[in-house]
């Protein structure tokens, strides 16, 4: 004899199969996978911690100088 077959569970199977297929394919053409993204974050992290420890003035840092200093007006003055 032949086994029994549930057809909604072979019909849910078929569409799951399908839908697999299809993220493959999106999978090759658009993604990169976890360990590409990651290496990438940690080299943009890495690159940004190099620049901010080679800059003149610290974010926040309210030294005295001019780009510091209040800018008067003309009309200030009356």
């Amino acid at each position: 004899m032949a086994d029994i077959v549930n057809l909604r569970h072979a019909r849910k199977q078929k569409v799951r199969a399908q839908k697999e297929r299809l993220a493959e394919q999106n999978r090759t053409l658009h993604g990169r996978s976890g360990a590409e993204r990651e290496r990438d974050r940690l080299a943009a992290d890495k690159s940004e911690k190099f620049v901010a420890g080679h800059r003149r003035e610290k974010p926040g840092d309210q030294s005295i100088g001019p780009k510091s200093a209040r800018r008067f007006s003309d009309e200030s003055d009356t």
